[in-house]
């Protein structure tokens, strides 16, 4: 699948993959700010999200293969990846899969564990608008706020409102495929014998989706990785401490890009 993608900057190669209901977009100030220290960035769109191809199927073999795909047919060289939540979890099966052709790993806010569904109030509260009845953004917004109280979660989800035609508005993501894979989403990715990969693990400090037993497993799993903590961030590390976050990057970067 041709995956969607904006590129900013010249010299050592970044992907950067988004999380579960985001796109590129959200990474749009970040990409460009991290170019400017000398880096070629990849911000993707995964399939079902973004500007990228629909397809019924949604699974990490999927996710990752169209990442690979990306990768050989753009004739990237040993890049880094940087994967958040969803775009984390697509980021360790692309490394297990295929670590020869990446050079290290940024995993932001999720473990390579299963979780349990846990955005079934969401995906319900996104079904129930009827875009055959919405006029307006407003509209949408009114609607969702009836089952989204989070202001910020809210505001997320509206991003990915668009106008498919003049007068018919849209979700920007497949709703449908992700809605009947949910299931996908939370299944565990682990290397099968020894991992070298460098790889950088990334929790929010305020954000419960990585635990103290999930860093103990990492570890033990991942060889040479390290997790680190981001002072004052939720789940979106990168909106909540973008400075921090671009300051460990580049730490890291330094250590293990390639060109």
């Amino acid at each position: 699948m041709q995956l969607y993608s904006r590129r900013f900057g010249e010299g050592k190669p970044v992907l950067i993959l988004h999380g579960l209901f985001g796109s590129s977009d959200n990474w749009l100030s970040f990409g460009k700010a991290l170019a400017i220290h000398g880096y070629e960035v990849h911000l993707l769109d995964l399939r079902n999200h973004g500007q990228s191809p629909h397809h019924p199927v949604f699974d990490y073999a999927s996710l990752s293969a169209d990442v690979i795909e990306y990768i050989e047919t753009s004739g990237i060289h040993l890049p880094v990846v940087v994967g958040h939540s969803l775009g984390g979890k697509t980021t360790l099966k692309l490394a297990v899969t295929a670590p020869h052709l990446l050079s290290g790993m940024v995993i932001i806010d999720i473990a390579p564990r299963y979780y349990p569904v846990h955005h079934r109030q969401i995906l319900d509260a996104l079904e129930s608008v009827d875009f055959n009845l919405m006029k307006s953004r407003t509209e949408v917004e009114a609607e969702l706020s009836k089952s989204i109280s989070e202001p910020a979660v809210l505001q997320f989800m509206l991003k990915n409102v668009w106008w498919k035609e003049k007068d018919k508005l849209a979700w920007r993501f497949h709703l449908e495929a992700i809605s009947l894979n949910i299931e996908n989403v939370g299944e565990p990715v682990y290397p099968e014998g020894f991992f070298h990969l460098p790889s950088l693990f990334i929790r929010g400090e305020e954000s419960g989706y990585i635990t103290d037993a999930d860093e103990t497993d990492i570890l033990e799993k991942f060889s040479g990785s390290e997790v680190v903590t981001a002072p004052g961030a939720g789940h979106w590390v990168h909106a909540d401490n973008p400075e921090w976050l671009m300051k460990t990057l580049l730490e890291f970067l330094g250590r293990y890009a390639k060109y």
